[in-house]
């Protein structure tokens, strides 16, 4: 039951496309839209109220009742038939039916004219009942589940439905239970107001999030009692912005409180970790946030379908031209006809009648226009989408996750890419951050034990030893909801070691959170660091230098353990919190007075330093291991049943948590007004929790106010981005001699931090800044307000952080590594070798970007390097020139391989404009790569529009983070890839795969065949409809252009609709002109995609000639073979008909690359069915088509050995120009993709042989090329990569090239 119901969760918020945006809601979505009753906020009260007005406006609101199926019983069929009449071709169909009943304009019986567009729009509305169905079962069973709902008239909580669930109602939800709608928290059984949700139905992240109570709300001591619950909730309308939630709460008193995102339980999520929640609902069904994002599949047009789209539009002007001339024919045969006894005499003059005939050939004619195609394209791409999610080399068995594809039509657009915007973080690397090294105070900490260890674990894991991952392997497996939340009381107490007489929980299901795995949590101190750190206990830690340094050490990290969101739990437990009566808790004896720590703090509080100790040393930084009096300084072998767990919403925080925890600074445990920390040296310190500035992408920081434990001071811990806090890092007012001092610790930082972006490494930066207290109470003021208001509250609130950071003490820096994902290398040199131009769009230095593109072989050693940092912008559009002019001498010189450009955020942002946008495009087309470092979200959209529209080329995205989400709902397609930051990506993505390396075969294998296969039968599909058409309108020659046809209505119908409908299906899902491996090792083969040539015009157009040869070989054959005959009009369309079938059929043959016996058998059947339909047609068939009469004229043809020489000629001749063709270009200028599938017939001994031999005769041939003799064909194959096998030969046979 468990299982279903995650699977419907994620059915109704997954599967049908959720998407999340980072940008605003779109307008009419917004808090400041109105709602039905034209109110710009919405107003909610309790249920229980007795006020009619406020009553009527809770009914005014959706109920909790959802409904994603389009259709009911009596609705089906007009509205299905409704948006199948959308579609053009189906209006065109159904108005030659229509046409068909007219008299004047007849041509054939009018109810066979109905069936093809009744058998399509019959298949359709198939397909869409049972998409809908399924969608009915899901709702059904999702509405029907059960919550506790309070109820006035019993004074109780009792079951409910999901769908009686109304804005106003108090519901109470156990843990493991699922969110009905969203609620806002009043009440949780945790003492400090705490709830923890698991968000996976919603965004797909498994780590806990947390969300507190109303404020003032967690006082009451006990449940919460709905009957006096009289508070006015203020809020904004129903919008789609997961991340916002902007109100505020009234109560009796009229004090006003404001509400926010973490007061919001969002419908779809999971209750963890509490026993008890109770929430009031103020968005219920469709109007919830989770509801608000379901916004269906998504939907793009590929470049082959706006091909396809003019070619139609050709087919109908090929059609109108045909109607036209038989028009024009009738009427002059009309007006030219002396003896007509034998016509019924009619007073209808030749133009009118002219008219008339247009309107019959355009129903004769009508198969020109490919009815069955869009049908046929839809099901070939479902198949193709079957393929590409069944492919085993996409499964990633460490994540237990495989291939989603998400957008259904664009599965060709794979094929033809030329640019690729990738991400950096999380995309070509791991994301799975470990803290490196670090600078405090402008001291270098280099912790080379930490980067040996590290080295062992790269080895290990590139000797295939899984078991350094062991713990990150069981994330999913072991997930929170195995906790026993009915013991969740006891780890209430644990810190303090209080029990409540209760058995404890077994630890036999220990739970590992994210990023948590021994390589990221087990980090080996530096000694030097370690020993400084022990002076804590020494008695001179009080002299002048010493103490001044550790105040920053100390500071240092403690910003790294509470300057963040983590949430701490253990194997046992579930989560760890502080309890409010031990405001100042010491668990142990304190190594010094508090005193002297408060002293060492007050001290670091005040502008007096002095300077800084150097760092050298007598002594090795082993000894210093083995003196200090450090403890555990190696990983631990198993985890210990009070370890704690960190569970963090990005791996930046849990790296430079566990980095504060390997140096004792260890975050024990979180509640909502408190934090507990332990300090070497001070034991556990419970640290008050003001405020928490969540970091965003426009302050590019975080910041936690706390009122300090010992100091009581109020003190402003930050970290973020060093572009931002080195400028924000300012001295105290009035300290002369922190001038020089801080000057120093930023110069010697910076030094460091350009030392670490060489390596590589990510880079923070962590500052402090001590507040007065008035000082505090007037920001705290401002802050309110903004907390308070509805409207503009983001703008206010970044007003508020910005005016509280500022003035920063600079603490130190931290080094983290980011680790390439395997084969990334590989693949962006195999994208390259395919033609594909790869653009890398990074927020990181420009230092660190350029290291990741050497490392990842964008970057080459053989490339010349352009950067462009430019402060204004008549410099940028100066350096442009300037480059572009140094490119252009580089292309003209000899031997320059290739040029790449790095580009910093801020001369991005002056390129980006209209004027200079030319110019950088220009540049960058030269480049063989480009790195955009220090990249906002919005500048990485912008750069791949720029590049979309003004280049009109194909452009892919591909990022893991929401700040990727923008540029990958550009971009033509979209990949997301499921890594450490949550589902956001995923969601806005076209396609998602777990790995960077499985862009690779997703584009030059899946890519390739997708657009081959379905470029080739949409050309067969149009050469197959004008060669049979064409034979029609041949006949119109020889009966006056009558509009009579020579065969009878139903074979007419059915030829293109069932007797060749078969074979091009198979042909568009099972075609492989090369194999797989062959695709993977000659990247350049992908490069016939990106240049269109499986469908150009040129293609198109070639393809219609030889229809149209084909079609006059096909009709004047036989005409010529019965000329003279008694053979009536059916007779002599027997033989054309089948000899249309027989070449329609082995045309395919010759096309295709691939014939399997499933290919035999498909294109057997069809001739089989037809030459049995016509036969049994003939036989039983007496009235079946007025005013001709078949019976019995196939079954005499055939009988007949003229019909099967006319059919075998007919066929020979026709095929025969196309099959020369492919054989003399094959022979003189064969393509790179016949020479590939040549190389795949060559097995390996039969290689050597013709390599010995070829190294006998030409071994001081220059020529850039080797000639195998295949079948007697001369056919020169380029030097690719060759298969393994081959490979192998050739070193033991010797180089054959120059």
């Amino acid at each position: 039951m468990e299982e279903w119901l995650y699977w419907s969760l994620r059915h109704l918020s997954l599967g049908l496309g959720v998407m999340y945006s980072l940008e605003r809601p779109v307008q009419g979505r917004s808090s400041c839209s109105k709602d039905r009753l034209g109110r710009k906020r919405r107003t909610v009260v309790s249920s229980l109220t007795e006020d009619e007005e406020l009553t009527e406006i809770l009914k005014s609101y959706s109920s909790n009742k959802v409904t994603t199926t389009k259709y009911s019983f009596l609705s089906f069929i007009p509205k299905n038939l409704f948006e199948q009449l959308h579609r053009f071709a189906n209006i065109y169909f159904i108005f030659l039916a229509a046409l068909n009943f007219v008299p004047v304009v007849n041509a054939f019986q009018p109810e066979i004219s109905i069936i093809p567009i009744l058998l399509v729009l019959a298949v359709t509305a198939v397909k869409d009942l049972w998409e809908d169905y399924r969608k009915h079962k899901s709702d059904k069973f999702i509405n029907g589940l059960v919550c506790e709902i309070y109820s006035r008239k019993q004074q109780m909580y009792v079951d409910q439905r999901w769908q009686d669930v109304h804005v106003g109602d108090f519901v109470r939800l156990s843990c493991n239970e699922i969110i009905p709608a969203d609620m806002l928290l009043l009440y949780s059984s945790d003492p400090h107001g705490v709830c923890y949700i698991e968000t996976a139905n919603l965004d797909g992240e498994t780590n806990l999030k947390q969300r507190q109570v109303v404020r003032d709300l967690p006082r009451q001591g006990s449940e919460l009692t709905p009957e006096n619950f009289h508070s006015r909730i203020e809020c904004e309308n129903p919008n789609n912005d997961l991340s916002r939630f902007r109100g505020f709460m009234e109560y009796p008193s009229k004090a006003r409180v404001g509400l926010h995102n973490n007061n919001l339980l969002l419908r779809s999520c999971t209750i963890r970790n509490t026993e008890t929640v109770i929430g009031i609902v103020v968005y219920a069904g469709h109007e919830t946030k989770a509801m608000k994002n379901n916004n269906g599949p998504r939907y793009k047009r590929s470049k082959l379908e706006r091909r396809l789209n003019v070619d139609v539009l050709w087919s109908v002007v090929l059609l109108v031209i045909m109607c036209l001339t038989a028009a024009i024919g009738h009427g002059l045969w009309l007006r030219n006809l002396k003896d007509t006894s034998f016509l019924i005499p009619d007073t209808t003059s030749p133009a009118l009648s002219g008219f008339y005939l247009f309107w019959t050939m355009i129903i004769v004619l009508q198969v020109l226009i490919p009815i069955s195609l869009y049908v046929s394209i839809e099901i070939v791409k479902l198949c193709q989408i079957f393929f590409i999610q069944n492919d085993v080399d996409f499964y990633n068995e460490y994540m237990d996750s495989r291939i989603q594809c998400r957008a259904l039509n664009i599965t060709e657009d794979l094929g033809q890419i030329q640019y690729v915007f990738s991400d950096k973080t999380g995309t070509l690397t791991e994301n799975k951050m470990v803290f490196r090294r670090c600078t405090i105070a402008g001291v270098e900490y280099p912790h080379e034990e930490n980067a040996r260890r590290l080295e062992v674990y790269e080895e290990d894991e590139a000797m295939g030893c899984s078991h350094t991952l062991k713990s990150r392997a069981s994330a999913k497996s072991l997930s929170c909801k195995s906790l026993s939340c009915n013991r969740s009381s006891v780890s209430l107490h644990t810190l303090t070691g209080h029990s409540e007489g209760e058995e404890s929980p077994s630890p036999t299901l220990p739970r590992h959170s994210a990023f948590s795995s021994p390589m990221e949590k087990d980090i080996v101190p530096d000694p030097f660091l370690v020993q400084k750190l022990n002076c804590l206990s020494s008695p001179l830690f009080l002299l002048r230098d010493a103490s001044m340094e550790l105040t920053y050490i100390v500071d240092f990290f403690m910003a790294l353990a509470i300057c963040n969101t983590v949430v701490v739990s253990s194997p046992n437990q579930p989560r760890h919190v502080v309890l409010a009566s031990l405001p100042g808790m010491v668990s142990r004896t304190p190594l010094k007075s508090l005193e002297d720590i408060k002293m060492l703090f007050q001290r670091f509080g005040l502008p007096r330093f002095s300077t800084l100790s150097s760092p050298h040393t007598t002594e090795s930084p082993r000894s210093f291991t083995q003196r200090g009096s450090w403890k555990g300084e190696g990983p631990p072998s198993e985890p210990r049943a009070d370890e704690l767990i960190y569970e963090a919403e990005s791996p930046d925080e849990a790296a430079l948590v566990h980095a504060a925890r390997a140096y004792r600074c260890t975050l024990q445990g979180r509640s909502l007004e408190r934090l507990l920390v332990e300090l070497p040296g001070m034991g556990s310190l419970a640290v008050r929790l003001l405020h928490i500035l969540p970091f965003d992408s426009s302050r590019k920081r975080m910041s936690v106010v706390v009122r300090h434990p010992l100091t009581n001071q109020v003190v402003v811990y930050t970290k973020g981005a060093d572009s931002v806090i080195m400028d924000l890092a300012e001295s105290p007012k009035g300290a002369e001699q922190s001038d020089g001092r801080q000057g120093h610790i930023r110069e010697q930082t910076q030094k460091h931090l350009d030392n670490y972006a060489r390596e590589g490494l990510r880079t923070l930066c962590i500052a402090k800044k001590v507040q007065t207290s008035t000082e505090y109470e007037i920001w705290l003021k401002r802050h309110a307000f903004a907390e308070t208001s509805i409207e503009n509250r983001e703008e206010l609130l970044l007003e508020s952080a910005q005016r509280l950071e500022t003035n920063l003490t600079l603490l130190g820096a931290t080094g983290i590594v980011d680790r390439l994902q395997e084969e990334v290398p590989e693949t962006i040199e195999a994208l390259q070798r395919a033609g594909v131009k790869v653009w890398v769009l990074t927020g990181d230095k420009q230092e660190t970007a350029i290291n990741i593109a050497c490392a990842c072989k964008l970057l080459r050693t053989t490339d010349q390097l352009l950067t462009a940092n430019c402060d204004s912008k008549e410099a940028c559009k100066a350096l442009l020139l300037e480059l572009r002019a140094e490119v252009e001498r580089g292309e003209a010189a000899e031997g320059t391989s290739g040029f790449t450009l790095v580009v910093d955020g801020r001369t991005l942002d002056f390129a980006l404009q209209e004027d200079l946008k030319g110019d950088f495009l220009e540049l960058s087309r030269r480049c063989r790569a480009v790195v955009c470092c220090r990249s906002t979200p919005l500048q990485k959209s912008h750069v791949v529009q720029l590049v979309r529209d003004q280049l009109r080329v194909m452009t892919l995205a591909i990022g893991d983070g929401a700040n990727d989400v923008s540029m990958i709902q550009v971009a033509d397609v979209g990949i997301g890839i499921s890594g450490q930051e949550g589902m956001q990506a995923v969601m806005s993505s076209d396609f998602a795969i777990s790995r960077f390396k499985h862009l690779r075969k997703l584009l030059l294998v899946h890519g390739h065949w997708c657009y081959t296969r379905l470029a080739n039968m949409i050309l067969y599909f149009f050469y197959k409809n004008v060669m049979y058409v064409n034979l029609l309108f041949w006949y119109q020659f020889f009966c006056g252009f009558s509009g009579s046809v020579m065969t009878n209505s139903w074979v007419l119908i059915f030829f293109n609709l069932l007797f060749t409908s078969a074979p091009p299906l198979l042909y568009g899902i099972l075609d492989k002109d090369v194999s797989a491996d062959t695709l993977i090792k000659l990247p350049e083969l992908y490069k016939s995609g990106q240049n269109s040539k499986a469908y150009l015009p040129s293609t198109f157009w070639l393809t219609m000639l030889d229809a149209l040869y084909q079609s006059l070989v096909c009709f004047f054959i036989p005409y010529f073979a019965y000329a003279g005959s008694d053979a009536d009009m059916l007779s002599f369309g027997s033989p054309i008909n089948a000899s249309a079938l027989l070449i329609i059929l082995l045309h395919q043959v010759i096309e295709s690359r691939t014939l399997t016996w499933l290919h035999v058998l498909v294109l057997v059947g069809s001739a089989l069915f037809y030459f049995s339909f016509t036969l049994v047609f003939s036989v039983v068939c007496v009235t079946c088509s007025p005013p001709t009469n078949p019976l019995g004229v196939d079954k005499l043809q055939m009988s007949q050995p003229l019909f099967y020489g006319v059919c075998a000629l007919t066929t020979v001749l026709a095929l025969l120009p196309r099959f020369l063709f492919h054989a003399l270009r094959n022979s003189i200028s064969p393509s790179d993709t016949l020479k590939a599938a040549l190389m795949d017939q060559l097995n390996p001994d039969n290689y050597c042989r013709r390599m010995q031999h070829w190294n006998q005769t030409q071994a001081q041939s220059k020529a850039r090329g080797l000639i195998i003799n295949v079948e007697d064909l001369d056919i020169k194959i380029p030097d690719f990569i060759l298969p393994k096998e081959l490979k192998e030969c050739r070193a033991a046979t010797g180089s054959v090239l120059s």
